[in-house]
């Protein structure tokens, strides 16, 4: 091996062994086969640290398992419809100045080479062939024949078929529904699509409709059942509002709302024509109809109404809505005669419709006055109505004053409210952002009722329930995102699955439209398995026929019939059948949780829709998001952290390490400097470690007579082995490279240090194989130092051995370790210079004590007094009579927080404490510096202190006699 670590060298050299052995080249055989897919990289720019996260995940998870012997398939494609990366060519041509600098500076692409990416072709070509390299450069176990790009003409027919099968089964129907949309490109909008608000959600509001004279105010509301308690409307003065004849169904009404609410209500299924501007003036201080209670209320000013929120007019409910309680308490002594406002609002009276368990009469007024809320700014008065909210949701039951809807639960009224007030027209739904959408082009979005488009019909309450049945079939990683999983299938609803720009496929039926991009990317996992056929040449693009699909994906047909139709051997379609056979289903998707309710959703419902039940997922892990420097990441805009970038200027296998030690699972980790310079220090150290085992030249010998030292680290290893196969299973890479790497390296240390090395070889070679999935490079290099043939990758991962755990010699050594950081602590609050050490072994009845404890703890009538009658029951034992109770006092509450199982240990047979100290003598006083006497607190040959009382089991006593100064 060199002298130092050259991680740039070793990586190149065992990717070409890889690329040139083909041994991620995955065919099926006898082995049990496991077939992990990952999403595919969308190409609108370079791969990111949070790909590096996602995919080095599903890496170390493919590589674990093919060291266990599992036949593993891990491959790779590039997704490239939708409008992103048609709108980045549009930014590149017109050499938009941020997008010049961000994809030049940040994404690494050279000056001369950016003006050039024009068109998506361009991009998608350019891009494709970086992806591949960064991820071949971080050294990816990938299968790369069966690489494609969604835009692939063979890809193509196969998502035809999907959507004519789809359509037949009526899960594919035109109609109007609310879709995200971007009225500059005039199309629906998908997350790769939007620049901000990749998060928000189409939520549906009540539009409750308060009536003055022939016009309509609407107010946009979440919680109808409010309604029964609105005391006023609140208007802002600033805010300019207009005139609007607005028809539906034939029927007509003419609606004051702000200017922002009526180019969102030209976007809805309403026919909508501008009357006039209203000023905010005139409807305040007017008195409007509530159509649900009939009772008359008035408009009041309130400058917190937003005019791009709902209608730009809110009803206000006092009692339940603590911000609604403040502004109406603010007006109180308010001069409002310039609105005609003349009345004391005093008399305004709270309407309490909510009966709530933690609350009185009025909720919002009692959190006001309990939590010393003294105005609508008070940063309290949010937290407040949280918590009001939450409670009346979760608890609340409606009063009689709700007419029929009396004792219903709050949080399952709204449909039926909203489905009543619709019939009796005092409402209509309206559809809102969660937050505010920004298109990648720069223009804000909105909510589009579209009609005639082509929608996924998710709603579809049979198609679910399969869904649901996939799910409690299936292993969600971690456990607790099953009920995330569960309430994102509960709450989806039709999906818009076509538009009229960007790159994809058309429409098979329609060809006016092409399939969204979320829509191609389903069931692509299917479709690795034929691409390796189409890249050896064995099928060309006409002979991907429906009846082709329906034989190899879904077995329908005969072989001769398909033969016929496409022009295909029989032979070969029989062997692309037993090929899906084979290798279906996926046996875990590993993906991003931002992805849960949109791709890895999609993908459960295409699957179940499609494929029989035996072919359905098996496993779903989810992992968080990646920041830099506690930033968040963006591809358009910056910062970002390139793959290729972090692997050229720190390695593959330092950057594998960093990126899956820094954060557990869902949790978010964040790129550091600081944290990735210690990593490399980590993986300097192993390699100096394997290094110098491997030129000693020393090598294990397990059948050879064994130290206590060694059967510690005999034992240690083998917990460590057991705890990164466990943490692996559950794709804990944290909790794994914390047991194969960081404590490991730490019990080695104490094995060196401890003098132990007879079996520093058989260390090396396990963890070596521990750490292969890792960090792979480093590890080939390693293994084949040490003289092996077979190469690392395919070699048998370490697997727990229970005959190996000595539970004796671990309680020995934390006994020895506890006792030199006594005296060594001792030494350094005394300031002392020891001449000689003195250690007491626990007395014979102190020993007694614990092992009639250990008894009465497996009988499980362990107490203090029980105890202490059973010991004093003994003969022998009553002469300690007076210390037993202090002593039984001590270790009983030791026993019950877990103590326990070390006490079991030490009262087995074969755990000499005396024995196990002398052997340790050399090394002790080594560490110490003086000499060490060891004895029994039985019959101590020396103690002139009485130490030897304090003596307990696993815990020496210490009598340090310091050096004499010299005269």
């Amino acid at each position: 091996m060199e002298q130092d670590y050259k991680p740039h060298e070793i990586e190149k050299k065992w990717q070409k062994y890889w690329n040139e052995s083909r041994i991620f080249q995955a065919e099926p055989d006898k082995r049990e086969k496991f077939f992990i897919t990952i999403p595919y990289p969308y190409l609108n720019g370079n791969l990111h640290a949070g790909h590096t996260r996602t995919f080095t995940i599903g890496d170390v998870v493919a590589r674990h398992k093919r060291m266990l012997g599992y036949n593993v398939l891990y491959p790779m494609g590039f997704h490239v419809t939708g409008t992103p990366i048609v709108g980045l060519a549009e930014l590149i041509a017109s050499r938009d100045p941020q997008t010049m600098d961000v994809y030049e500076r940040l994404h690494g692409i050279p000056g001369d080479i950016l003006p050039t990416l024009n068109t998506p072709e361009k991009i998608v070509d350019y891009f494709k062939l970086e992806s591949e390299k960064a991820m071949r450069m971080i050294g990816y176990s990938i299968d790369w024949r069966r690489k494609f790009t969604t835009t692939d003409p063979t890809y193509k027919k196969f998502i035809e078929w999907q959507y004519i099968r789809l359509e037949e089964k009526d899960l594919i129907v035109k109609g109007s529904h609310p879709v995200k949309w971007c009225p500059n490109d005039n199309n629906p909008v998908e997350d790769h699509d939007i620049l901000h608000g990749e998060e928000a959600t189409i939520v549906e509001y009540t539009l409750v409709k308060f009536r003055h004279k022939d016009i309509v105010l609407p107010c946009a509301t979440l919680r109808p059942e409010t309604t029964f308690g609105v005391t006023n409307l609140w208007v802002n003065p600033k805010v300019d509002y207009v005139k609007a004849r607005v028809e539906k169904d034939g029927y007509e009404e003419f609606w004051v709302v702000s200017k922002e609410a009526f180019r969102k209500l030209t976007f809805t299924d309403r026919t909508v024509e501008y009357i006039e501007d209203v000023p905010a003036k005139s409807i305040i201080g007017i008195k409007l109809i509530n159509p649900v209670t009939e009772d008359e209320i008035i408009s009041l000013p309130a400058s917190f109404v937003r005019p791009e929120n709902g209608s730009g007019i809110v009803m206000s409910v006092p009692a339940h809505a603590p911000f609604d309680y403040l502004a109406l308490r603010d007006l109180y002594d308010a001069d409002l005669s310039e609105y005609g406002i003349t009345e004391d609002l005093r008399k305004i009276k709270l309407i309490s419709l909510i009966k709530v368990p933690e609350f009185g009469e009025f909720p919002a007024k009692e959190i006001v006055e309990s939590m010393g809320i003294t105005s609508q700014k008070d940063p309290k008065a949010e937290e407040a109505t949280k918590i009001v909210y939450r409670r009346e949701f979760h608890g609340g039951v409606l009063k009689e004053l709700t007419g029929k809807y009396e004792g219903h639960a709050v949080s399952k009224i709204k449909d039926i409210l909203t489905r009543d007030f619709i019939s009796s027209n005092a409402g209509e739904t309206f559809y809102e952002f969660s937050e505010p959408v920004v298109c990648r082009c720069g223009t804000p979005c909105v909510v589009n009722m579209v009609k005639g488009q082509w929608f996924l019909n998710y709603s579809n309450p049979e198609w679910k329930a399969k869904v649901y049945r996939c799910l409690s079939q299936m292993r969600i990683i971690p456990s607790e995102y099953r009920v995330e999983f569960e309430n994102k299938v509960d709450w989806l609803k039709d999906k818009a699955c076509a538009r009229r720009k960007g790159l994809g496929t058309r429409l098979p039926f329609d060809k006016e439209w092409l399939i969204e991009s979320l829509g191609d990317s389903t069931i692509y996992m299917s479709y690795y398995i034929i691409a390796r056929f189409i890249e050896k040449g064995d099928i060309d693009l006409e002979q991907l026929t429906l009846s082709f699909f329906d034989y190899v994906l879904l077995g329908k047909g005969e072989s001769k019939a398909v033969s016929e139709d496409t022009g295909l051997d029989p032979e070969l379609l029989d062997e692309i059948r037993s090929h899906f056979l084979y290798w279906y289903p996926v046996d875990l998707r590993s993906s991003g949780k931002d992805l849960v309710p949109n791709h890895l959703l999609f993908f459960l419902f295409h699957h179940v829709a499609l494929f029989e039940e035996e072919n359905w997922p098996q496993a779903l892990a989810v992992n968080g998001f990646v920041s830099l420097e506690g930033q968040k990441m963006s591809k358009s805009k910056g910062p970002i952290l390139t793959l290729e970038s972090a692997v050229s200027e720190y390695g593959a296998d330092i950057t594998r390490m960093y990126i899956l030690s820094t954060a557990e699972q869902t949790q978010d980790a964040d790129w550091q400097k600081a944290g990735i310079d210690s990593a490399r220090r980590q993986i300097d150290r192993f390699y100096s470690f394997a290094k110098d085992v491997i030129e000693s030249g020393t090598r294990a010998n397990l059948s050879t007579e064994l130290k206590q030292i060694d059967r510690w680290m005999l034992s240690r290893m083998q917990k460590y082995i057991r705890e990164t196969n466990i943490a692996l299973d559950s794709i804990q890479t944290r909790e794994a490279i914390q047991n194969s790497f960081f404590l490991l390296i730490n019990d080695i240390k104490w094995y060196q240090r401890r003098g132990g090395d007879s079996l520093l070889y058989y260390v090396l070679d396990n963890w070596v194989r521990l750490m292969a999935p890792f960090t792979p490079h480093l590890c080939e290099e390693i293994w084949e130092a040490m003289g092996h043939e077979d190469i690392l990758s395919l070699t048998q991962y370490p697997l727990y051995n229970e005959d190996l755990i000595d539970d004796g010699a671990e309680l020995a050594e934390e006994m020895i370790k506890g006792t030199l950081n006594d005296v060594e602590e001792i030494l350094k609050v005394t300031k002392m210079i020891p001449d000689k050490v003195h250690l007491y072994t626990a007395p014979a009845w102190k020993s007694e004590v614990i092992k009639c404890a250990c008894e009465m703890q497996l009988e499980a009538c362990l107490e203090v007094g029980t105890l202490i009658k059973a010991l004093m029951a003994n003969p022998d034992m009553k002469r300690f009579g007076k210390d037993i109770p202090k002593f039984v006092q001590k270790i009983i509450p030791e026993f019950k927080s877990g103590g326990a199982e070390r006490y079991e240990i030490f009262a087995g047979p074969g755990l000499d404490e005396q024995a196990f100290l002398k052997e340790s003598v050399s090394f002790l006083e080594k560490e110490i510096g003086c000499s060490v006497e060891i004895y029994s607190a039985d019959s101590p040959a020396y103690d002139p202190e009485k130490k030897s009382r304090f003596a307990e089991p696993l815990r020496p006593a210490i009598y340090i006699e310091q050096a004499k100064k010299e005269e």
